[in-house]
Formats: structure tokens, sequence, C-alpha cells
């Protein structure tokens, strides 16, 4: 036994590690923003499982060892699981997969194993009837998930019609963001001002729990399934055969997949996948071992919260150390200034790093990193060369403490940065680092929409010196544009003609295109429908911004910041002269839909769905991507989904198009 000291102890460290848990379980789960690595979790957690076997009499009924999932999040629809997603039992060495084994061969000595990835990304189930998709669901606590259909039915490796149509079939699969997506995504991110995700797996989630579905779209996120959770008139022997089955299906599966008839053969498997992680598409944390036979399964049955039957390897955290040389500082397209480290070439996980992005001034301090320092490295989803910590005890005595510049190094204007910011910015809109990027986004499809301006052609302008800011693009020439490919009259013609015709875009697109931070598409559209022109918005006050849908503080404040430049002023005057529309094209007709909330769902007879929600926005009204308490109406139209379900449920009024119309035409 121990003494009332060491009791105390022993209970005050059981403690400390649950909360410890409880906390980054919940960073790391629910608001997809992890603040200690896998690795780092990993141990907290094995630690206080080998302190509840030594001491199970002081183990807590509430530790959080003994749950299975996270939380259900109160944003989306409470669903209970038709059968469970439970969690599986890591271990860390070949010592613990031996013993797994051996504990499996006390009961079953002929059991073969199969050894799959473990993709790490979000769990979710898939629920099909008739062969066509109906609902999908995360995983949450295991026993209830959240419904978050609409957007998963914009990941396109989730067939919506299955191959063969049968009664009832539920999967499960894994959510993931590939890792070209994942990088790209945090380049964006971080040219925004904006956090970068801490690795694939939590930007999977964040996209996935998305309101606006467009948004999930967007982040591309692919999916594998690998398990058959329910299924109706089929009977299958080993868990090989469902894969296949469900491979046949149409279904996304592991394509890593294969059987061992003992535990060295697993460790061989184990130890090829570990090989191989660097050349996946998706992030990997580990390897999966279970035991094939369905059967088997059964008589081996489950603990409380875990499967008697499979046990999850977890790869170790593949780390270096090297030497910060110099921090220096990009400027991005919308004006963020963002430290860089060049480092002492080092290799890790397959390739030579040479440099790693520090993000903001706030990381770098929290994180004590200065030039001269010996940092340790890993790369955030085997991709993103990401520095742990700096060690301090290995700091030399010339090690120096870094400071973000005053001056933009690009253009030498006074940056600043926002109260409640990360971001360090430059604000002047013709920042020659800015150039290229804020004028390939003003010339976009859905900024300004100027044909046949590419980026190349872009670049060839600037090199040129025909070009230093947007407005210069209504005042090139003909004849100047012509020279740049050997006196090219149709290639000018064409510039000329694609920029004459962008004149008239109006408003909404205009704003967009001015790449003013937080002002998206349809924020563009929203100040277009409250302001007939430019110059109403200019002088737009804050109260006046705040009180448009969807324009919050933070956003108001970027937009007055931005019309409150001088160079931005001498923007507007120079597009005005060169005869571009700077009023919108909108115009409200009437005030039938004032303060109501509007969902559209299914396939609506004659409107696309773009149409339907500027009828809406004409009228006053507010459309949505989701259905809640404050919807006020859901319009409904053919093969409605998972909305309408919910709009049932909560006693949402539901109209057809037919009715809408009457209603905004006061029939």
């Amino acid at each position: 036994m121990y003494s009332e000291t060491e009791r105390v102890k022993i209970e005050s460290e059981m403690r400390m590690l649950e909360e410890k848990i409880e906390l980054n379980s919940i960073m790391y789960h629910e608001l997809d923003d992890p603040q200690i690595t896998d690795s780092e979790y990993d141990s907290m957690f094995e630690t206080l499982m080998r302190l509840e076997e030594k001491y199970p009499e002081l183990a807590s009924p509430t530790s959080p060892t003994r749950r299975v999932g996270g939380r259900v999040s109160e944003r989306f629809e409470k669903v209970k699981h038709i059968v469970p997603l439970g969690s599986l039992s890591d271990v860390f060495s070949f010592e613990e997969l031996y013993a797994f084994d051996k504990r499996v061969r006390q009961t079953e000595p002929d059991a073969e194993y199969i050894t799959e990835c473990k993709i790490d990304g979000l769990s979710v189930s898939l629920d099909y009837q008739n062969g066509i998709f109906v609902r999908g669901l995360t995983r949450g606590d295991g026993e209830y998930g959240e419904d978050v259909t609409d957007n998963l039915r914009t990941i396109k490796s989730i067939p919506l019609k299955l191959k063969e149509q049968t009664g009832r079939l539920v999967v499960r699969g894994e959510v993931y963001m590939p890792k070209k997506v994942f990088a790209e995504l945090n380049r964006q991110r971080e040219e925004n001002g904006e956090n970068p995700f801490a690795n694939p797996r939590n930007a999977a989630a964040g996209s996935l729990r998305q309101l606006d579905s467009t948004i999930a779209a967007k982040r591309k996120l692919e999916i594998f399934v690998f398990n058959l959770q329910y299924i109706e008139d089929k009977t299958f022997k080993t868990h090989s055969e469902t894969l296949e089955y469900l491979e046949k299906s149409g279904f996304a599966v592991s394509p890593i997949r294969n059987i061992q008839t003992n535990i060295e053969q697993v460790k061989d498997e184990i130890n090829r996948i570990g090989t191989l992680r660097p050349t996946f598409e998706n992030d990997i944390d580990g390897a999966v071992v279970k035991v094939n036979s369905l059967e088997m399964r059964e008589r081996l049955g489950e603990t409380v919260s875990v499967p008697r039957w499979a046990v999850a390897y977890k790869y170790p955290a593949e780390t270096a150390e090297t030497v910060v040389e110099d921090i220096v500082i990009q400027v991005g397209r919308t004006g963020v200034l963002t430290p860089k480290a060049i480092l002492k070439t080092v290799r890790i996980a397959g390739s030579n790093v040479s440099q790693a992005t520090l993000h903001n001034i706030d990381y770098i301090t929290q994180k004590d990193i200065r030039v001269g320092d010996t940092v340790r490295l890993h790369k955030a989803g085997d991709i993103i060369p990401e520095i742990i910590a700096s060690i301090p005890e290995k700091r030399s005595n010339d090690s120096r403490p870094f400071s973000m510049p005053e001056l933009c190094p690009s253009c030498n204007e006074v940056v600043s940065r926002i109260n409640g910011e990360a971001a360090t910015r430059c604000y002047n809109p013709d920042c020659p680092a800015q150039l290229h990027r804020s004028i390939t986004h003003f010339a976009s499809r859905n900024a300004m929409n100027i044909e046949n301006l590419g980026e190349n052609i872009i670049s060839l302008f600037i090199e040129n010196k025909l070009i230093s800011g947007v407005a210069d693009l209504y005042y090139l020439k003909k004849e100047d544009i012509s020279k740049l490919k050997k006196n090219d009259t149709k290639f000018s013609s064409n510039i000329i003609r694609s920029i004459e015709n962008s004149k008239q875009s109006g408003l909404a697109r205009l704003i967009y295109a001015l790449g003013i931070r937080n002002i998206g598409e349809k924020a563009g559209v929203l100040l277009a429908e409250r302001f007939s022109d430019i110059y109403s918005l200019m002088s737009a006050d804050e109260q006046t911004l705040c009180g448009i849908e969807e324009i919050g503080p933070e956003s108001a404040q970027a937009i007055i910041r931005f019309f409150s430049s001088a160079h931005t002023k001498k923007l507007i005057e120079r597009l005005v002269e060169a005869g571009v529309s700077v009023k919108s094209i909108y115009s409200r007709k009437s005030s039938l839909l004032e303060g109501k909330t509007i969902v559209i769902t299914g396939t609506l007879p004659s409107l696309k769905r773009d149409e339907a929600e500027q009828l809406i926005r004409q009228h006053g009204g507010n459309p949505s991507g989701s259905v809640s308490k404050k919807t006020s109406l859901l319009l409904c139209g053919a093969d409605a989904g998972s909305k309408l379900d919910k709009a049932r449920s909560l006693g949402i009024p539901i109209i057809s198009e037919e009715e809408f119309m009457n209603i905004i035409l006061e029939k």
C-alpha cells in the first residue's frame, strides 16, 4: 500500500491529468484548435491509464479514459447512431502489440488479422436507404452524433446513390483533408491574417462543422470508408469481405488492407506502412490491427469503451533539431506580414527542410523563438515544417529576440496591428508585394470577371511596367499590349474588350474585387443591396454597417479602415474617371419578407437556388443555409433532405415555389 502523503500526491496527479486531458480534448475535438501535439496528448492519456491500472481505487468515475469520444455540438441536430461509434485502444510499442495478440489467442488461437492505415481525420457514419444517401452524422460522443448531411454531400468521394440498392446500409468512414489542400488552405489563412490549422485533422473537422455548406465544398474534403456498421438482407464472414463489398458498391475504401496470419507479419506490415507515410495524399497517425473473422469478434467482445478484437498502433512523432539562422518577413496579398524562420538545413519525414513559417509575433513570443536558437521541428500533417519549441538550454549567448518591423519591407509604409488580431498588416493597396495577387483577384471570374487576363498575362504587364495597380488596367492602350506579343493585335483587342466589358460588372463585384478584409462575395452582394453606390458605402458608419445581416463589428471596421485610406480614395477616383460603374445593379422591390430567415432545400421547379436567394433579398428577407429555431420559412422543392425533417420537427412553416411566388407577388 501507500502512505496518506503518497495517496494525496498520487490522487492529485491523477486529477491534474484528468483536467488537462479534458481541456485539451475540448480544444481538439470540439473547437478544432489543439494547443499541444498529438504525442503530448497521448503521453498524458497513457500516464493516466497506467496510474488508474495501478491504483484503481483512486480512479475517478468521470475520468476521460472512460469516455468514448467527444461531445455533441449544440449547433447541429443531435441524432442517435443506429450502431454506436466506439473508439480503439491505442498501443505505442511492439511489446504492447504482442500483449494484445496474446490476449486474443487465449480465446481465438487461429485468429488472423487485417491491418489498415489509421486515417487522421473525423469519423462519420453514412446512412443509405434503398441505395440513396439520406443522412450523415459525426461521431459525437459515440452514441449521438451531429447531423452534417449537407456538408457531407459536398464530398465527391461519397456516393449519393449506390451501385446496388439494398434496404438499409450504414457505414463508417474517416473524412480527411488531403495534404496539398491543407497546405494551400493554411497559406490562404496566413495571407488573410487568420490562425492556421494545426493539422489536416483539425482542418477537416472545422470544415465539416461549418454551418454554411458552401464553405465545406471549397475545402475539397475526401473520405475513406473502413467499416460496415449495419446492413439488411446480407451476411458476411469476415471484415475483408465487407470491405470488398463496400468497394464494389462505390465507396472509397482504404487501399491498404492486407491480411496477416501471425503477429510478426502484422509487425512487418506496420513497419511497411510507416515507410510509406510520406507518399500518401492523406495524413495517417498509425495503423489499425483488427481480427478479421466477424464470429471471433463476437466471442472476443468489448470492454466498457473499446473492443477486445482491435488496437491502433500509434507511430512516434518524427522530430529533428536545427538552428534558426535568421527570421525574415514576407508580405501577402492582403498585406499580412508573415515572419519566416530560415533554418540550418535538416532532413525530416523524407525531405530536407530549410525554412518554417512562424505565423505571427504572438506565436514567436509564446515559443520564445530567437535568431540563433536551437529548435525542435516536425512536419504538421507530414507536409508543413513547424517549430514545436525552442530549446533554451542550448541557446547561444549571441541569440537575440525578434520584433516585427515598423515599416513594410516592400513599400516602406507604416504597418499596424489592430487590437485583438494576431496579424500585423500593411494597408497600402499599392504595395508592390501585394500587387500581383491583388490584380489577379480583382480580375478573377467572381470579381470583375476580366476574361483573357490570367496570372501569366498580369505578370507580363507588371514586368513591362504597364501596370502598377488595379486602376491601371483601365488605362491600358492596345498598341502597348500588342508589342508584348510581336504586334499581336488580336491578343490586345481581346484584352481591351474584356477590360471594357468589366466596367459594367456592378457594385457587388467591385466591392469583392477590391479585396477588403473579411468581405467576400456574399458580403459584397449584401452591401450592394443596402447602398446605391460606392460613395454611400464609403461614408457609412459602423452602426449602419452592423445593421446589415452578417456584417459584424470586425467586418464593419475593416470596411471603414479601407475606405478611409488616401490610397483607396485615389483608387476609386481613377476607376470612376475610367468609366467603371460604381452603382448597384440591385434594387429592393419590397419589404414583404422583412425580418424573415428563409432556408431553401431540394430542387425547385423553375428557380435556381441563387435566383431564389436573390428574390428573397430583393423583398427584404435573409436566405440561410441551415434550419434552426430562428428559421421563419422552409422553401421546399423535390428530393428534399434532412432540412425538411428538421423543419417539421421544429414546426417551421414549409412552402412550395408557387406559394413563395404568391407571397412576393402579394397574391
